[in-house]
């Protein structure tokens, strides 16, 4: 019997293997290309531990025994051993799927196994479980590490180098390194430690320029290092105090009930407006690293099919919770113009996802074409608010002016900017940024200092958004009025 605290200090991973053995099934199936991982947990179970592959048969420790490298011969070996013991076999659906007369054996290991303290442990980075042994397998679907796996796996990778532990960085560090596998982690930590950072807050770059790279490669899945604070932000005064209100809620998370924990936001409006700086700026706010899923990348059919990449998306954020997930122009996956087929499978999954997801994921949702929406997304209860961006007042457009050329390492009391508002009637966030940035590179090629005339001049002649796609947001104004709340209370013109 296992105490409490045992089972405190025991991964998520040897749990679940350990409760396969404890129910009786003497044959188990993992899906997962970590075999080394899978191996270390069953090192830790205390029994005699016989590992199979196909170019060296069957092997413990150091003893090997002969003949045992063809498949039926292994399982003649399990079924012949005279005590308890688990036995390992890798990459063993190749000979399950080639030849009846090893399906057949597998079914003879099971009766022989049952009731004999005899186990065996199938890894396979492919799932190919026969149809002759699919009831008498426990199939297992190994998750990534988590803390208790990971803190461990630190621990010992460490040790063996010789330097110092230090249980609250290898916690911290282990919580930055979420929903990576042991590989992974290892080639971070080992990035970190080879550029001689300390562990803690002092390796966090390292490691998060690794992650970066590793989760990148998915190619629809995207780790957004840039970080924004809620003053980067100019106005949305709205969103800003209703984020304030649910950061210590969502901080609180484990122990509240899920029904208060804030799991969400969809925020949509006009392009340029600032949407995508406030998904950065929530996570930046939150201190949760951020995760963009690209809507456009998975309807691509680049990753496979657009549902299961879809739903093996979402599953991934949910391993490195802790965390943010952004999902970039949601409509252009998630559309009220489609009720079946993909997009309709692929919207059912998603409401009943936001409902059932882990609590320590976050999702911010972003839209342009908000018409696109289902109505039964944006009702209450799918996010915690529904917010509308629009286009920024007078005042908070002087207060992006000032955001925009303090960045730029101009002084922005420098300014009359207010003279700047007749010229500015209508402009989104995007465009006052624009205007800027073409202010200071007029400076810098004529290498002096930013003048106001400069901002005039260039504002007097750029054509506003709102000009030219003036039915467009009159349409989206119109749409949201009484479907969303405003993220600014400021009263636009």
């Amino acid at each position: 019997m296992i105490s409490t605290n045992q089972q405190s200090s025991e991964s998520r991973v040897a749990r679940t293997i350990r409760e396969v053995f404890a129910s009786g099934r003497p044959l188990a199936y993992i899906h997962s290309p970590e075999e080394q991982r899978v191996a270390r947990v069953l090192d830790g179970l205390g029994m005699p531990v016989w590992t199979w592959c196909l170019t060296e048969g069957m092997r413990c420790g150091d003893a090997a025994q002969a003949g045992t490298e063809d498949a039926r011969a292994a399982l003649d070996f399990i079924i012949a051993h005279p005590g308890g013991a688990i036995f390992h076999l890798k990459d063993f659906h190749e000979p399950l799927r080639d030849s009846a007369q090893v399906r057949r054996r597998l079914r003879d290991v099971y009766q022989a196994c049952l009731n004999r303290r005899k186990f065996v442990v199938i890894t396979s980075p492919v799932r190919s479980v026969p149809e002759e042994v699919e009831r008498s397998i426990a199939f297992v679907e190994l998750r990534p590490p988590d803390m208790v796996e990971l803190v461990e796996f630190m621990r010992d990778r460490v040790n063996s180098r010789g330097g110092e532990v230090d249980e609250s960085a290898l916690t911290e560090m282990a919580g930055a390194l979420r929903g990576l596998t042991l590989d992974e982690t290892g080639y971070a930590l080992e990035r970190a430690l080879s550029a001689g950072y300390k562990l803690g807050s002092d390796a966090m770059p390292a490691l998060l320029e690794e992650k970066k790279l590793l989760v990148n490669r998915s190619g629809f899945i995207e780790f957004v290092a840039e970080s924004t604070g809620l003053a980067e932000v100019g106005g949305l005064q709205g969103l800003k105090s209703w984020l304030r209100e649910r950061r210590k809620l969502f901080q609180m998370r484990d122990k509240l009930s899920s029904e208060i924990v804030p799991k969400g936001v969809l925020i949509m409006g006009i392009p340029g407006c600032g949407k995508s700086l406030s998904v950065k700026a929530i996570a930046s706010y939150l201190e949760l690293p951020l995760y963009r899923l690209d809507m456009i990348e998975i309807f691509s059919g680049r990753h496979g099919k657009p549902e299961g990449v879809f739903v093996q998306a979402c599953h991934m954020m949910e391993d490195m919770a802790p965390a943010v997930l952004w999902f970039d122009e949601i409509e252009m996956g998630i559309t009220s113009t489609e009720t079946s087929g993909e997009q309709g499978r692929i919207f059912a999954f998603f409401l009943t996802w936001m409902q059932e997801k882990t609590r320590g994921l976050f999702v911010a949702a972003t839209a342009n074409r908000i018409d696109l929406l289902p109505a039964e997304m944006i009702r209450k209860g799918r996010f915690d608010e529904v917010f509308f961006v629009d286009m920024p007042a007078a005042q908070e457009q002087i207060q992006i002016f000032e955001i925009h050329l303090n960045r730029r390492g101009v002084d922005a009391g420098r300014f009359q900017l207010g003279q700047l508002l007749q010229f500015t009637v209508g402009w989104t966030g995007a465009e006052i940024e624009q205007c800027v940035i073409s202010a200071v590179t007029r400076a810098r090629l004529e290498e002096r200092e930013v003048k106001q005339q400069d901002l005039i001049e260039i504002a007097a002649r750029l054509v506003p958004l709102s000009r030219t796609m003036q039915e467009q947001i009159g349409h989206i104004r119109n749409w949201a009025f009484e479907r969303a709340i405003r993220a600014s209370p400021v009263q636009r013109p």
